[in-house]
């Protein structure tokens, strides 16, 4: 696969993300399985790995600033 970027090698990688939930939370998710570009850094994640975020980001108490949750597959 091809960075849609760069057009760089993309590579399997367990990393660290952060996300914004609403105006003022950033939610970093920790040992996230993504794709990433060997070349430029871009990350992207795959469809099942997105819908998981989606439900953990949607659970995330948005009065807090900063939270830090772990990703389960």
């Amino acid at each position: 696969m091809r960075c849609r970027v760069c057009a760089g090698a993309m590579e399997n990688r367990v990393t660290d993300l952060p996300f914004k939930v609403g105006d003022t939370t950033i939610v970093v998710v920790r040992a996230l399985p993504v794709l990433q570009c060997r070349q430029c850094g871009e990350t992207e994640l795959d469809d099942s790995a997105m819908a998981t975020v989606d439900r953990l980001l949607a659970g995330v108490d948005v009065s807090a600033e900063l939270e830090v949750i772990r990703y389960a597959a």
